[in-house]
């Protein structure tokens, strides 16, 4: 092992520690490792930013944006309302479309955003059949993962395995290549799902969430809400007046933030969301929400000359036709996690204020809410408008909404639009199936087309693309090169061949599966890809076989992140359905070695030597 090749592997395991405890953000340690590795000597600058220049990263970007048109234009919602009215009152008939609709969904669109999607349409169905929401969350996200089994395009480690495949000289695979593997392991993974799932039986505090959808009554005492209510009248020599509300921050010097603003009486009474410029008037009635416990209430509002109304003590649930409330959760890739409440919600929705935090199943003292600092899977309550709370619903990548209760009108305005993108997906499909044109090229035809139809415009659609995701792949392929380079690739390849000896070519490939899926425990999927595909290349070829049973293990099992809490996908369910991390061990183990199996079986018949 020569000294270059070692300290290429100190900077990689580096990284690696720095992915599996999440300290630095995955993006910061992949611009890290491009700036570290071309003072090995090993590759130059150049090289370690060549991955811009990758078409994959380009048709990566592409697809989030188609998969984010499909999900403002209604297309996922319709699907979901289509799978709670199929459903049924079976177990094992919802079960089943639940799986079968995520895995094919998520074929053709970010399976991350398949699952964030189909949280309340899971709430839903747990809630319409009286069973706890755990039994069918893990089901949902474990069939997201096997949709990154079903088609090329369908996650991004495929999209690296294909490239690397398409840079060693051969042909890459197919647009469907993927699709004799995901079928009959969605299938297997349906029936051992219906199975496993007694092994996921309810709990006290989980019969409370099978109990139908949640009434707002039921939040307030949760989140011990009721003592936190109040309404004050604005005097008309109050020292509120001609001010704004940003000038006035009521929230850093007494703690009380204001949910609703009632203005006139009688018809023409109308009621006033919270912005930063809106500008009391005498007789403005203030709905407000106290962040602190009450120690003199009667002398604050003679401070600032407003009159203290009667309140409900039930957290405005008899104004419950204006005010509303609503349960998100905070995904992987969102800007709020690691930052204070309070920080949040200057960059957050200006009209709906964090009114309690739930991490996992015990909600937080309701005081003292704006010091707490959010974590990835914290679930929060939000009280505002109902219009805001419709358009939260629609049109957030940072809070996904976990639960809306019953007073929430269900009813929203059909994505006019549905159609088009219906169209637009199918002609992508079709032009990726038919190789007429590259398959970045295709993806950029669909992009255009969504925008021609008004399914999303340009800055919805530079949003929706998550750069950190494409940093971290990039950051991740210098790797790849480095380890070629100082023989660390041909080095493990020839460890790997001799530690199965003679035992043949089955024998190889579950091993190599087995690694993928050990690696994949501590890192994310497209850095297990790139690591993995070319040691899965070089065991190829010192055998003289065909690479594509090896590429297609290494992409099959970076997709079998069953066993843990850590991937995305299992992270936005694992409060949703109050898991453990014993859970996803006793639930996903099998599972792993289920998928392993099929795999294994399959790759050398499929793509044979």
């Amino acid at each position: 092992m020569n000294t270059d090749l070692l300290i290429v592997l100190l900077l990689l395991s580096t990284a690696i520690m720095m992915f599996a405890v999440n300290r630095p953000r995955v993006d910061a340690v992949a611009l890290l490792a491009m700036a570290a590795l071309p003072f090995t000597g090993v590759i130059t600058i150049n090289e370690a930013i060549a991955g811009f220049a990758n078409p994959n990263i380009v048709l990566i970007a592409a697809m989030f944006v188609i998969g984010e048109a499909l999900a403002r234009t209604g297309v996922a919602r319709r699907i979901g309302d289509w799978l709670v009215t199929r459903g049924g009152d079976r177990p094992w008939r919802q079960l089943s479309i639940l799986m079968l609709t995520t895995g094919l969904l998520g074929s053709v669109m970010s399976s991350t955003g398949v699952v964030a999607m189909f949280i309340p349409v899971v709430m839903r169905i747990a809630s319409r059949s009286r069973i706890a929401p755990r039994q069918l969350m893990m089901p949902m996200a474990y069939a997201a993962l096997i949709s990154g089994m079903m088609t090329l395009v369908a996650t991004s480690p495929n999209l690296v395995i294909n490239y690397e495949l398409i840079t060693s000289g051969v042909d890459g695979f197919n647009f469907f290549a993927f699709t004799p593997f995901g079928v009959p392991i969605l299938l297997a993974s349906i029936l051992y799902m219906h199975f496993a799932r007694r092994w996921l039986r309810t709990e006290t505090a989980d019969d409370a969430l099978a109990q139908g959808r949640p009434k707002m009554k039921k939040w307030v005492k949760r989140y011990q809400l009721a003592d936190r209510e109040y309404r004050v009248s604005v005097r008309p020599d109050s020292s509120l007046l001609q001010k704004s509300l940003g000038e006035m921050d009521l929230v850093n010097r007494i703690g009380a933030r204001i949910i609703l603003i009632e203005r006139g009486v009688g018809r023409a009474r109308r009621l006033l969301a919270r912005t930063p410029d809106t500008i009391l008037q005498a007789g403005d009635v203030l709905l407000l929400d106290l962040d602190r416990p009450a120690s003199d209430v009667a002398a604050l509002c003679e401070q600032f000359k407003v009159d203290l109304l009667p309140n409900s003590g039930r957290y405005f649930i008899d104004r419950s036709r204006d005010v509303g409330m609503v349960e998100v959760i905070l995904p992987e890739d969102s800007r709020f996690a690691r930052i204070t409440v309070a920080e949040a919600e200057l960059l957050g929705h200006s009209e709906l204020t964090v009114v309690g935090v739930r991490r996992g199943k015990t909600a937080r003292a309701p005081y003292n809410l704006r010091q707490v600092v959010l974590k990835v899977g914290d679930t929060l309550l939000l009280a505002g408008p109902w219009r805001t709370i419709r358009q939260l619903q629609k049109d957030s990548r940072d809070l996904l909404v976990l639960n809306l209760p019953r007073e929430f009108d269900e009813v929203l305005p059909a994505g006019n639009k549905a159609p088009y993108a219906v169209f637009t997906l199918a002609v992508v499909v079709a032009l990726m199936a038919t190789g007429i044109v590259p398959n970045v090229h295709a993806a950029l035809i669909g992009c255009l087309m969504m925008g021609l139809f008004k399914c999303i415009d340009l800055d919805q659609a530079y949003r929706s693309i998550q750069l950190k995701s494409l940093i971290m792949i990039v950051g991740m392929l210098p790797f790849a090169l480095a380890l070629e380079r100082t023989g660390g690739v041909d080095m493990a390849a020839h460890a790997l061949v001799a530690l199965t000896g003679n035992a043949g070519i089955h024998a190889i490939l579950a091993l190599l599966f087995a690694i993928t899926v050990i690696l994949g425990l501590f890192i994310v999927n497209t850095a297990n890809a790139v690591l993995m595909i070319p040691v899965a290349l070089a065991m190829a070829e010192e055998l003289q076989v065909s690479p594509y049973p090896f590429a297609m293990i290494v992409a099959l099992a970076a997709s079998s992140a069953f066993m843990t809490p850590i991937s995305p996908i299992n992270t936005l369910v694992t409060t949703a359905g109050n898991y453990g991390f014993a859970d996803f061990i006793r639930i996903g183990l099998p599972l792993t070695l289920i998928v392993g199996v099929i795999s294994v079986l399959m790759a050398p018949w499929i793509f044979p030597l």
